[in-house]
């Protein structure tokens, strides 16, 4: 059959006049004239996506200058914490600031503003002259200025047509503390008091980079725990990530907060096996967010109170060969916190494999 025109109110008087037919073809035309659109939007936003990404990979000011006329005038990058992350990778700092924070469509309302400002923060740019119009943005949260600890954040290295990247997981042979072998099979008596809350801000930064797995626990003994406790109980722990034979591979080993922070900032900013990440500026967030649960901030806690907990709490991180763990390099760890006070101890585990 011929194409057929639609016409609003020609299906009706042909379905009272009896003709179905007519109504099934007109169906079936429409049906494939929508699977022919939907894939030529699809082709239109992948070679869109391709000349957005090309402009923020080109050097020099002129291709920024078309690149926010795209972005402000066309809505061109759907992803704006990606390009965040790849204009502050591949352009000085002083050009991203006279192409995008004084550009005329910054303001209030910008999104590609505060991702930028944290990207750059994170690559050690300094940001002070730089105003932030965003005192209602997600990102607004984070402190303006980069910590000591948050140094050394790792990033991965695009070009036109792909990526590279990846951070390693395993724990440094220094300062280790593994309890002796064989251990006690005995599990503690601890129980775990994880609210949903908490748990989902301890899990922030591998759920964010969507690992395959990850769960938190947090113990609250009666008395006080020191640290030099924590590595002979981590394997006594009731939780399936600890639940290993008395001799197999358990490490253990104090973590300075600047390794457990550049650890969950890369779960969250480059992601897992099968996840892109989420970019530095909202990795950074998820990171803090991650911390926040683990030192036992409270909910709403800014984040100047989020980093006094954080000093003050003893990191550990972790490795076992459980089954919990999938046991590929570069996909698991656990992070354990113990307060100030020795009265909570806070777990998280993330996993992934392909």
């Amino acid at each position: 059959m011929e194409d057929i025109e639609f016409v609003w109110g020609e299906p009706e008087r042909r379905a009272a006049a009896g003709d179905l037919a007519y109504l099934g073809e007109l169906g079936a035309q429409l049906s494939d004239r929508r699977e022919e659109a939907a894939l030529r939007a699809r082709t239109y936003g992948e070679q869109l996506a391709y000349v957005v990404r090309v402009l923020a990979l080109t050097p020099g000011r002129d291709a920024l200058v078309e690149l926010m006329r795209l972005v402000d005038g066309k809505r061109a990058a759907s992803d704006l914490w990606g390009l965040a992350s790849l204009l502050a990778e591949h352009h000085p700092a002083a050009d991203l600031v006279a192409a995008v924070f004084d550009r005329p469509g910054a303001g209030a309302t910008d999104h590609l503003g505060p991702c930028l400002y944290h990207e750059l923060l994170l690559r050690g740019a300094d940001m002070a002259g730089v105003p932030q119009p965003w005192s209602s943005h997600t990102l607004a949260w984070l402190p303006r200025q980069l910590r000591d600890f948050e140094a050394g954040a790792e990033f991965p290295r695009r070009t036109v047509s792909g990526s590279a990247g990846g951070f390693w997981t395993r724990i440094p042979a220094e300062g280790r503390l593994d309890p002796p072998v064989p251990r006690t099979t005995e599990r503690s008596a601890l129980r775990n008091s994880v609210t949903a809350e908490v748990h989902e801000s301890i899990v922030s930064a591998p759920e964010s980079g969507d690992w395959g797995h990850a769960d938190a626990w947090v113990f609250l003994p009666e008395e006080p725990l020191a640290p030099e406790q924590v590595p002979a109980l981590l394997p006594m722990l009731p939780m399936p990530c600890t639940d290993v034979g008395p001799t197999y591979r358990f490490e253990v080993a104090r973590s300075p907060l600047g390794e457990v922070w550049r650890l969950l900032f890369a779960s969250a900013s480059m992601g897992g096996v099968y996840g892109g990440g989420v970019g530095g500026a909202f990795g950074r967030m998820w990171a803090w967010r991650s911390l926040a649960g683990l030192a036992g901030a409270e909910a709403g806690a800014g984040a100047e109170e989020v980093e006094r907990l954080a000093r003050a709490t003893t990191w550990f991180r972790f490795e076992a060969d459980s089954g919990w763990f999938h046991n590929e390099i570069g996909a698991d760890y656990g992070i354990a916190a113990l307060s100030p006070d020795g009265r909570r101890l806070a777990v998280l585990a993330a996993t992934d494999t392909d």
